[in-house]
């Protein structure tokens, strides 16, 4: 059973840069309070979180783990979570699980492009944040204007709860401390500057303190600085060392004294019913109340099988609770319920709002799903995050014969733990394409489907995820006839089509009226229009931001059936679009590229050669310089090797999906020549 309340739980993600060191900072908060022996390195394979055999390879964590230790009274649970932008929907997906986000910065680098991700994800979703600034001790540091970025990057929001001092040698508090000296001035100075920030959020005790002069106690500071954490209006900065531990403790006491619980942050965003019909539901913390949990990660193993890990929201989950997921109507029994320490799994007996726990063998969890306890329960689900859009292709095929569903299979298991990976089959084009956020996330999804899955197969060069669109409006009509002997299929469908402003999708509008069409046929026109849009048109790519509306048709008492009107649905919709300036569009990615100064006449005209727009440049320490530009995905195929090239190994760069454009004429008319439509009956 657990030795603690929900008032006693701390659940914090740890995200930011890769290599900044929280895998590292994991391993010391957990010698710190106890929990082994001595602490683990990335480099030797033998930390808590980085346990899987891919991430002692790359040292680099692939994917999100969980650790927990016990410290003054509070059980605080760590997710250590990927720091490379391929890998952010990992990140990305433990966000409901916590209630603080702790975005982990390198001293020597500052803040990349993951800082500024996370950040604003986070705020996003209305978590609180924290900046931890690590290796402080390093001889290269300017602290003093790494702070000053923060704020002018992230907001004056951004103050310290402790400071460096003595050269990164040790840290000391300036929260409840207001004397002293550090590497960034005067304790006092900045003791002050955070005291005058939390207390904005309470009037009375600001009166306290500005109009009677009087030092607050931590007791006065807790409720306004929890407030002020929720509410944005301060963003913590903390100091440390990893690698020599300098700060952890001070860090571990923040977690243990400052950090909210379960109680205290943000409500979650959940929602019960579907589409527009739903309305915010509350999930209490509270033991005694029916279960709710949210499955944030699932994981996929050929000899333990599917390991779902939950946030519990409300409610208690012993092993004997029997649990539906989302709507489904047939619950499963728990049975075994976990704790997870990294690889290892501890059974515990029960799970009370705020713990983090896991399930094994349960085929039906997905990533994303909510448990509870009650049948009769509305639907409630969360609010979908803002993942990252997944372009980058690889056109996959088994390079054994009859190894074609053991793919398929595997494929569905690894896009059930990943939301940033998508696997599309592309009949029309008779190929399965995998797409992610880069060139690394499919390698390493590759390498784990052989290593893992032993499944061997072979890639093509990446296929770009292109759309297709109308340009104006138009209309369509089909007629369906086919008299075989017996009962025929007969449905006859007119439709008008119009573009839609970009991004908006797609709409479907039912204008039949006097029973032309009768009401039981019309959602089988929608079938044929949405199968003929998901194959495409003119070159055999999905087709986007469209309204199609039915206004006409002919059906026959005895003939029509669903088949003849989705037939007839397609075939009008291919028609009208003919006759609508059809066009492809071409995925547009921002992208940012951090090299050397020295190179930035020679990338930027790189760039421009790639029809990207240069939208900005900033330097950064170290003699860097980030460029910002649009540029259509086409081009960037083998980018990664040219940036190295160009830059001696020094560059690197980082793209994330921004919109779709028509592509360029000679583009479009490649693809449409190539495009070799099938013959359908």
């Amino acid at each position: 059973m657990p030795h603690y309340s929900p008032e006693q739980i701390c659940n914090i993600a740890l995200t930011g840069q890769s290599g900044a060191g929280k895998t590292t900072l994991v391993e010391h908060l957990l010698f710190q309070a106890g929990l082994i022996p001595d602490c683990g390195t990335v480099e030797n394979g033998n930390t808590v979180c980085d346990f899987e055999p891919q991430e002692k390879n790359y040292q680099h964590s692939l994917m999100a783990s969980l650790a927990s230790l016990d410290h003054e009274n509070r059980h605080i649970n760590i997710i250590d979570t990927p720091g490379m932008p391929d890998l952010m929907g990992h990140a990305q997906s433990v966000f409901p699980a916590v209630e603080t986000v702790a975005v982990v910065v390198d001293a020597v680098n500052g803040p990349d492009v993951m800082t500024r991700r996370m950040l604003e994800r986070a705020e996003r979703r209305q978590l609180c944040r924290v900046i931890i600034i690590n290796k402080i001790d390093l001889a290269k540091t300017e602290l003093v204007s790494l702070v000053a970025n923060l704020k002018e990057h992230f907001g004056e929001e951004c103050l310290p709860l402790n400071l460096p001092a003595e050269g990164g040698k040790q840290v000391v508090d300036c929260f409840f401390n207001p004397e002293g000296e550090s590497d960034l001035g005067s304790v006092a100075n900045w003791h002050d500057q955070i005291i005058d920030q939390v207390v904005e959020v309470d009037e009375d005790l600001m009166a306290v303190y500005l109009e009677q002069g009087q030092e607050l106690s931590p007791e006065q500071l807790h409720n306004p600085f929890e407030k002020a954490l929720r509410e944005g209006h301060l963003i913590p900065i903390c100091f440390t060392s990893a690698q020599t531990g300098v700060g952890v403790p001070e860090l571990l006491d923040v977690l243990t004294r400052l950090m909210p619980n379960p109680l205290e942050g943000n409500p979650r965003p959940f929602l019960r019913g579907e589409a527009e019909a739903a309305t915010a539901f509350t999930a209490e913390p509270d033991a005694t109340k029916h279960a709710l949990a949210h499955v944030f990660k699932v994981t996929s193993d050929p000899f333990v099988g599917k390991l779902g890990i939950f946030r519990v929201h409300q409610g208690t989950i012993t092993k004997d609770s029997q649990l539906f997921i989302g709507d489904a109507r047939k619950p499963f029994k728990v049975g075994h319920l976990f704790k997870l320490q990294g690889k290892t799994q501890v059974e515990i007996s029960k799970a009370i709002p705020g713990d983090l726990c896991a399930v094994a063998k349960v085929d039906a969890l997905h990533f994303d799903a909510v448990l509870h306890d009650s049948h009769d329960e509305d639907f409630i689900h969360l609010k979908p995050l803002d993942f990252p859009v997944p372009l980058y292709g690889l056109a996959i095929h088994p390079k054994r014969h009859g190894d074609e569903q053991k793919i398929s299979t595997i494929l569905q298991k690894l896009e059930e733990e990943d939301p940033c990976l998508k696997v599309e089959h592309r009949v029309n084009l008779n190929e399965t394409v995998l797409l992610g956020l880069g060139e690394l996330h499919l390698r390493v999804v590759i390498e784990r489907m052989q290593q893992q899955f032993k499944l061997e197969v072979d890639t093509t060069p990446p296929k770009i995820a292109y759309k297709e669109s109308i340009s104006q409006a138009a209309e369509g009509h089909y007629r369906h006839k086919k008299q075989t002997g017996g009962a025929g299929q007969f449905g006859e469908v007119f439709l008008k089509i119009a573009p839609r402003e970009r991004g908006s999708g797609f709409s479907f509008v039912n204008a039949v009226t006097g029973g032309a069409i009768p009401s039981g046929f019309i959602p089988a026109v929608e079938k044929g229009v949405l199968q003929a849009m998901e194959n495409g048109a003119v070159a055999g790519y999905p087709m986007q931001d469209i309204e199609v509306t039915v206004y006409d048709g002919k059906h026959h008492t005895v003939d029509s059936k669903e088949v003849a009107f989705v037939m007839a649905g397609k075939k009008a919709f291919l028609d009208a679009v003919q006759k609508a300036k059809p066009m492809v569009l071409e995925p547009m990615v921002n992208l940012e590229v951090i090299i050397p100064e020295a190179d930035m006449g020679a990338i930027t005209g790189a760039l421009a050669g790639k029809r990207g727009r240069i939208l900005g440049s900033e330097m950064r320490s170290s003699n860097r310089v980030e460029i910002n530009a649009l540029v259509p995905l086409n081009e960037l195929d083998h980018y990664a090797t040219e940036l190295k090239s160009a830059t001696g190994g020094h560059g690197s760069y980082t793209m994330e999906f921004s919109h779709y454009d028509p592509a360029p004429n000679a583009i479009q008319a490649k693809l449409m020549t190539d495009y070799k439509p099938q013959n359908e009956e």
